[in-house]
């Protein structure tokens, strides 16, 4: 008999004698003894304990049945056959049956719901946990926390929560099948994609590329999908077409029809390698003369930012005001009691920061809204008006960001705030604009020169009025727009083709704004455009044409290789015979359509939904119209279209190595795409 055995006699024989002596030579014994880890996986559902005599048990963790479990004597037997028929274990429902489950209704009205049959997949919920990391951007750990542990057992008992390692091996192994599923798409369709770029930098200082696809598939729908996020060496033009080149070559995308980026000059050596790549490629469209599109987000930024880059003093003033009340705990609440006594909402004020412009628009929208609190604090809280009294503002020495003197801000008049109110109703137009052409769910680019002509027409407009606060930052404005959009001959024609594109407008649309904006070079630049959408189309056409022949040619060689006479030549010879007689009894498909009468145009009209059901009609003109509606105007989505610094990866996507934050940034993006 072992040690043990004997060991566990002598303590029971002495149980009746000396109670406390057993108690003792019990903790003795479970000290000296080092406790063996088990590794039977009875024990995950067996809780060890040692009776009152001494005597070790396994206790079941959820019927309470108690087997003896000492594991020299009685082993996990009886403890893992009590495992198999015990029903109160989840573990013993069969997964393998189908329940009834209620749904939410997409699309419905809210409660309602639809049975569907379900059943307990382990793959499936760790697919769910996936995605709930990554699209709620959790860390992995989370999977570790007890908090989840403890609500996954009351959800779902027979779930098996996997390790922070193993999400992140599932997260790798679904962004592969997802990619894997973007590819056979473009494989499938080989259609043309416009691509925009745009630079992140971690905490790290660690340099990526994003690079976004656009396209619009056969249904007539409009994708946008991040396709690359990757680090770079360098911001030089060279080295992002390199890493552009290489993530096009991996995804087998070769067919590209713009790339919009902002205005840096890296960017234009950038598009101009990209475009010797394309050449090489066999798949630039005339030369890539309208590959480089310039993001019009960007543009109006720096448009902006040079009409309020002239500290204005009614606007500091505000900023004054704000930044004070802000400061100290105390007189926020004494700026809540004013709102209280005139009867207005409980807001923040908002303080603008130098980098976002539209941050000083909504603080001054925020600042107008509670006008009649801020001046019941000001009459309130005297050292208001020291604060404005003795700040001063940085004035600078016209378009150099050089400080020129400091001028006293002063206090708070009347007029300032008549100023704020019509300096804030001109941002409007400029926020507004941002919001609309920063859009990516929704196609922009039919409407990318009107806006343009909108813009140019409000700022003539401001600098003959008379004021001079206005009249000044229009002008500022002004000589900032003219050098982006004041030459028409520099200028892409893919700002004006889309407009024509547009079943509403067309070219009587686009010649009326080509007149309004350029004058008596408008009725050249028009033609300039007339010319180059031919040759586009032509290229379109005979592109399509090529294909259908090839296709009749592979279809009669199918047909006919049993045969020894070869009648491929008659097919050509008709082909030819047919397309020329046809180009010359008949107007071009362009031609159709721009002789049709203008579509009347609504606020609920859908330009990509006409094109759907005419594309029978145009089978030509409606791929170029794919093509062309899909370009981005803006390389950035609208909540970085403000901003002149640039984005930042936050800390926790900063710790991880390059390939999982691609993997996670693309696969976020993929999934909320879906949703």
């Amino acid at each position: 008999m072992s040690q043990d055995t004997r060991v566990d006699k002598v303590i029971a024989e002495s149980v009746a004698s000396d109670s406390n002596v057993v108690n003792q030579n019990s903790i003795v014994e479970s000290k000296a003894k080092k406790e063996r880890r088990k590794r039977s996986v009875a024990w995950d559902h067996f809780t060890s304990a040692v009776d009152s005599e001494g005597i070790k048990k396994g206790v079941c963790n959820y019927c309470k049945k108690e087997y003896l479990a000492d594991t020299k004597e009685h082993g996990t037997t009886a403890m893992l056959g009590h495992i198999r028929k015990c029903k109160k274990i989840p573990c013993n429902v069969d997964t393998r049956q189908s329940k009834i489950a209620f749904q939410s209704v997409t699309g419905g009205n809210k409660g309602d719901v639809s049975i569907v049959s379900w059943k307990f997949d382990q793959e499936e919920c760790r697919k769910a946990l996936c995605r709930m990391i990554i699209l709620d951007e959790l860390p992995f750990r989370f999977v570790e926390k007890e908090g989840f542990k403890q609500f996954m057992k009351v959800v779902q008992p027979l779930f098996r929560i996997p390790s922070r390692t193993t999400v992140t091996r599932d997260c790798f192994d679904l962004f592969d099948e997802e990619k894997n599923k973007m590819r056979s798409i473009f494989k499938e369709t080989q259609q043309r994609v416009c691509i925009t770029t745009d630079t992140w930098t971690s905490v790290q200082r660690i340099n990526y590329m994003c690079i976004t696809a656009h396209w619009i598939d056969k249904n007539w729908t409009l994708h946008k999908r991040v396709i690359n996020f990757c680090p770079i060496s360098s911001h030089r033009g060279e080295d992002l077409a390199k890493g552009i080149v290489k993530c096009l070559h991996e995804w087998g995308l070769h067919r590209i029809f713009t790339v919009t980026v902002d205005n840096a000059s890296s960017n234009s050596v950038c598009v101009a390698e990209l475009s010797k790549q394309l050449t090489k490629w066999g798949t630039n469209l005339l030369g890539g003369k309208h590959l480089h599109v310039r993001c019009m987000a960007h543009i109006i930024n720096l448009v902006v930012q040079d009409g309020i880059k002239e500290a204005n003093i009614s606007i500091e003033r505000i900023r004054q005001a704000v930044r004070y009340i802000r400061q100290s705990p105390a007189r926020w609440k004494n700026f809540q009691e004013c709102c209280v006594d005139e009867n207005l909402a409980k807001k923040s004020l908002c303080l603008d920061v130098p980098t976002r412009w539209n941050s000083t628009y909504l603080m001054l929208n925020r600042a107008i809204e509670y006008e009649g609190a801020i001046l019941a604090y000001a009459d309130r809280d005297i050292g208001l008006a020291h604060h404005l009294e003795f700040g001063h503002i940085c004035v600078c020495d016209g378009d150099s960001d050089i400080v020129d003197e400091e001028q006293p801000v002063g206090s708070l008049l009347c007029s300032d705030w008549d100023s704020i109110k019509r300096i804030a109703k001109f941002l409007e137009l400029f926020f507004k604009l941002t919001l609309k052409v920063s859009g990516s769910l929704y196609i922009t680019s039919n409407i990318h020169f009107l806006e343009i002509c909108q813009v140019g027409f409000c700022l003539s407009k401001l600098i003959s009025s008379d004021d001079i606060v206005l009249a000044q930052m229009a002008t500022n404005m002004k000589k900032k727009f003219e050098k982006y959009w004041g030459d028409p001959t520099k200028m892409n024609k893919m700002l004006f083709i889309p407009c024509v594109l547009d079943p509403r407008h067309k070219f009587t649309t686009l010649s009326f704004a080509l007149k309004k904006m350029f004058g008596d070079n408008g009725a050249t630049i028009e033609k300039e455009v007339r010319e180059y959408m031919k040759s586009l189309f032509n290229e379109y056409s005979s592109s399509a044409s090529k294909d259908k022949c090839g296709k009749l040619s592979s279809e009669v060689e199918a047909s006919s290789s049993s045969y020894m006479v070869d009648i491929g030549d008659f097919y050509e010879e008709l082909s030819r015979h047919t397309s020329g007689s046809g180009a010359g009894n008949s107007k071009s498909e362009l031609d159709k359509y721009l002789a049709e009468d203008t579509e009347v145009g609504t606020s609920d009209f859908n330009v990509l939904l006409w094109w759907k059901y005419n594309s029978a009609r145009f089978p030509f003109l409606s791929e170029m119209a794919r093509d062309i509606l899909a370009i981005p105007i803006s390389s950035v989505a609208s909540e970085c279209a403000f901003s002149t610094g640039g984005r930042v990866l936050d800390s926790f996507r900063s710790s991880l190595t390059s390939k999982l934050v691609e993997a996670l940034v693309c696969l976020q993006d993929w999934l909320r795409s879906e949703s």
